[in-house]
């Protein structure tokens, strides 16, 4: 039996894929920071407590046999300290991956973000057609960027892969959806901001999806080196998340909606990300980069991942709830 470490296993993508790959029928072993969650254990995921960012532990992650590391763990928010940012997605990645092709694990596999490719209107663009947005300020994509080039630079092609989820929801989401509904819940109005009134595309990646493209990034040859987005097929708005999130999570309350223009909320959206640059989380909603994402016609294609699926054995997850 092949065994997968995977980093992050305590958060909400890190314990679906732990999950994930014991249903696979791999022997798993998932990095923790605090408290082991009783679903891991219950399933028989052995788990390591562990600081990631301190890089003179990560050898003993290795003292058994690992075949491949699925690297999720990550400092993930729109606000925050760029040395916050730096130290926990860049330096931890560099020296986790060191450790791992020291010993001999077959393939690194880094959790990134389709936020690598900017926040901008596209159009279907696939992976060969997307670049890296090196103009990016804000330090969760920016580290990201730099984190996939230097394992480009520093490890063989065909022992590491990035995959890149747009918009994660599902199972135990604990972040954009419980966000999106509390803002729905509180605000007298859902508000569009810019051009599209809502009608540009919400990139959902369901946390299902997620795993599969980490279990095809971790096994196929053709994904050494490459980096893929996952983004369900399903194209959904803005607007039409909003009023799907409103009937499931707030059955009974009436969505009225309204749009603004972008030169009317951007001096809330600065002044939220000035307030907000020492915090975990914004203080208020919108913050800049939450304005540039939802203000955007996220639509790129996903063309790899079907591709990818299929020649993994695997089929695209359909989500029916938020939940």
């Amino acid at each position: 039996m092949e065994t997968v470490l995977v980093t992050g296993a305590g958060g909400y993508i890190g314990s679906n894929a732990a999950e994930y790959f014991v249903r696979a029928g791999y022997r798993v072993i998932g990095t923790v920071r605090n408290r082991v969650a009783e679903r891991l254990t219950r399933l028989g995921i052995e788990t390591a407590k562990i600081d990631l960012a301190e890089a003179e532990g990560l050898p003993r992650l290795f003292d058994g046999k690992i075949d491949y590391v699925v690297h999720i763990a990550a400092r993930a928010s729109d606000t925050g300290r760029d040395e916050w940012f730096r130290k926990a997605n860049y330096e931890t990645v560099k020296s986790l991956a060191a450790a791992a092709m020291e010993r001999g694990v077959k393939r690194f596999v880094h959790l990134s973000t389709a936020d690598v490719y900017g926040l901008r209107d596209f159009n279907g663009e696939s992976e060969d057609e997307l670049e890296f947005d090196e103009t990016a300020a804000n330090p969760y994509p920016k580290y990201k960027i730099l984190s996939e080039k230097w394992l480009a630079a520093n490890l063989p092609r065909e022992r590491f892969s990035c995959v890149r989820p747009c918009v994660v929801y599902g199972r135990g989401d604990t972040s954009i959806t419980p966000r999106t509904v509390a803002y729905l819940k509180n605000s007298p109005l859902a508000f569009h901001f810019g051009k599209w009134r809502g009608r540009n595309r919400w990139p959902l990646a369901h946390v299902e999806n997620v795993c599969r493209t980490l279990h095809a990034a971790m096994i196929l040859p053709e994904a050494g080196g490459e980096g893929v987005t996952v983004l369900d097929s399903r194209r959904v708005t803005v607007g039409e998340y909003y009023r799907e999130l409103a009937a499931e999570f707030l059955p009974g309350k009436r969505l009225r909606e309204c749009c603004i223009p972008m030169w009317a909320i951007r001096p809330v959206a600065r002044l939220s990300t000035f307030l907000s640059r020492n915090r975990d989380k914004p203080l208020f909603d919108p913050t800049l980069y939450a304005l540039d994402t939802v203000s955007h016609n996220l639509d790129f294609s996903n063309r790899r991942m079907l591709a990818w699926f299929a020649k993994a054995g695997l089929e695209e997850f359909r989500h029916d709830t938020y939940r």
